[in-house]
Formats: structure tokens, sequence, C-alpha cells
């Protein structure tokens, strides 16, 4: 079933077709400038494309922009006629006197329209009243939320709870990600589908949020999250996620980034060495004779000679801590006796005796 999103963008589509046509079909019978009814048609159609592409160009302005260009264009405008006064009282030939005075307004409406369109960012919207007040976030207020970042869920909290402000912006091709991933054959793919669908069905219910779902789309671009800095950058919005290398690229491309995993280990309590802890050893660490474990948080433990304690809870003291932007891991090693603090299942040693 098509979202939405998918209906507006079919019907502006048909709309801008619908306009095309009709305005050929008009220079077709009115004949203007003389020419054939064919060529008449052709000059409709070619004029009507140009302004699709103006309109197209125009919703892709900024407020600020907008209301520049649109004050630019009323001075240039105003600016011309006074000028036209002045060459109607000139010794001038009619037909020169005509052209000079299209001449002067198209120049003056068009660098009007340029120069108020870039001093546009200059103006503050919200100073012309309440009337503009929420027509769009102001800069950076926007967050893009990426697929990884949905499936994850922590994002639902962190929003509910008030420490993310602005809209959250969800584009259309991050929908579909997600639904290919809910859809898929795959037992555990399908899962964290739902969960993310999920999660933006709860952030949607919530009244204090503002989820936007856009259908901004970039076809020249294949990859998800290129695609999602471009209208990152389009919307002067950040990116959420917690996506490691997404993280990175977003830096090359000048991007601002709001990282979960970044927020979550500043919100782990500081775990310094010499501290100890008792840690369940789960499994064989990558190097000789290490254990592995994981704090309630999901922390890596790494625990040197441990191997032969998986299963075991051991007192261990912390000898380092590595802090990188994916995550945090201890390291440490246990005591000197080598005892297990309790048993949380018996051996297979202890088993055959």
């Amino acid at each position: 079933m098509p979202s939405a999103g998918g209906r507006s963008g079919m019907d502006l589509i048909f709309l801008r077709f619908l306009f095309v046509v009709l305005l050929g079909v008009v220079c077709f019978v009115l004949r203007p400038l003389g020419l054939s009814g064919w060529l008449s048609a052709a000059v409709g159609v070619l004029a009507a494309c140009a302004v699709i592409i103006f309109e197209q160009r125009v919703r892709a302005l900024s407020l600020r922009r907008l209301i520049g260009a649109v004050a630019g264009s009323i001075l240039g405008i105003a600016g011309a006629t006074l000028f036209c006064l002045v060459l109607r009282s000139a010794p001038l030939a009619e037909s020169t006197s005509a052209a000079l005075q299209i001449f002067v307004l198209l120049l003056m409406t068009y660098v009007g329209l340029l120069v108020g369109a870039s001093k546009g960012d200059l103006l503050n919207p919200t100073a012309l009243g309440m009337v503009f007040s929420g027509e769009r976030p102001h800069r950076h207020e926007a967050k893009v939320l990426d697929t990884s970042v949905i499936i994850d869920g922590r994002i639902a909290d962190i929003a509910e709870a008030g420490f993310i402000d602005g809209a959250l912006v969800i584009p259309e091709f991050v929908l579909r990600e997600l639904q290919v991933v809910a859809d898929s054959t795959d037992g555990s793919k399908r899962q964290r589908g739902r969960r993310g669908l999920d999660m933006l069905q709860r952030m949607q219910s919530n009244a204090t949020l503002q989820v936007h779902i856009v259908s901004d789309d970039f076809p020249s671009i294949k990859e998800v999250d290129l695609k999602l800095l471009e209208l990152a950058k389009k919307l002067e919005a950040k990116v959420v996620t917690n996506d490691f290398n997404l993280n990175k690229v977003a830096q090359l491309h000048h991007v601002e980034v709001l990282n979960i995993n970044d927020l979550a280990n500043a919100l782990k309590p500081v775990v310094l060495p010499g501290e100890r802890m008792t840690v369940l050893i789960l499994k064989e660490g990558k190097e000789y004779n290490q254990g592995v474990g994981y704090l309630d948080d999901g922390t890596m433990v790494v625990v040197d000679h441990a191997r032969r304690m998986i299963g075991r809870s051991v007192e261990i003291t912390v000898t380092s801590v590595l802090q990188t932007a994916s995550g945090k891991m201890i390291f440490g090693k246990m005591d000197e006796n080598g005892k297990g603090a309790e048993t949380a299942r018996p051996s297979p040693v202890e088993i055959e005796h």
C-alpha cells in the first residue's frame, strides 16, 4: 500500500504534467507571436517546463531565502517602475522606449531576486510575527534518523525524555530499507526490522514528538547513507545514528552527527584502573588464555588467564579501560588465588567427578 508521502509525490507529478499539457494546448489554440499551431504548442511546453524548474528551485529554498527573494523582487520592480517613468518622457522612438522598459523591468527584478535570496539568511522570520513561527525549524533543529538508530530503539526513550529537540525526520528511503529488513527470510533480520517499525509507530503516537516522514530522494545516489547526508545538507539538519562508519563519513562531508553510542558511553559509570568488580566469564578471548565477560550494560570485559573459569563469576582487578566511539572495553586480571567468587554452573570436570 503506497504511503502518504508517495501519494503526494505522484499527485505533484500529475499536476505538473497537467500544467504542461494545458499550456501547450492554450498556445496551440491562441498561437501567440503569429507562430504556427504546433510551433506555438512547443513554445508553450518549453515555457511550462521552465516554470516547473523554477518552482522546484523555489521549493528548495529556505524560508529566509524565500522571504529575501520576494522582498528583493518587489524592490526591483518598484525601482524599475520609477526608471520606466523617466524613459517614457525621453525623446526616444516608441519601439525603442518599450524595449528599454521591458529590459529594465527584467533586469531590476532579476537582480533584486538574486540579491534578496543571497542576503535572506540575515533575516529573522520569527520577528515578522507568529505566521512564520512554525513554518520551518531553525537551523540544526531537525534531526534525520538513520535505519540503525531506529532499529536500536533507544532514540525513542531519549526523545520522550526530552533530550532531543526539534523535528525527527525519517526519509522514505529509510522506511523502504526498514520494510526490506522486516520482510527478510532471515529470522533475526526480520525481528530487527519489525522492531524498527514498532519504534517508529511508538514515536508517531507520542503527541509531544514532531515526527515527519519526507519523500525527498536522490535517484542519482544509490547508497542510503549518502542519501541521508545529502538530505541533512538540504535540511541543514543533524544526523542521528549509532553507525560508526556513517559517523566517520559524515565528518568528511561536514555534516553534524549525534551518535547514540557516544551518549551511552558518556552516561556509563566511570571505571578506573585498580577498581575491583565481579564478572561472569562467558567465553574465551581472542588472545591465549583470555576469558571474556560482559557487564549489565553490555560493556565487554577481557580477563587475562581466565579461560579455565568459563561459566564462573570471578573477582577481578581492572588494569586498563579502552574507550572508543563504538563502545568501551575493560581489561582486568583475576585475584592471585584465581578462585571464582561464586559458581554459576559446574564445570565439565566437576560433572565427571
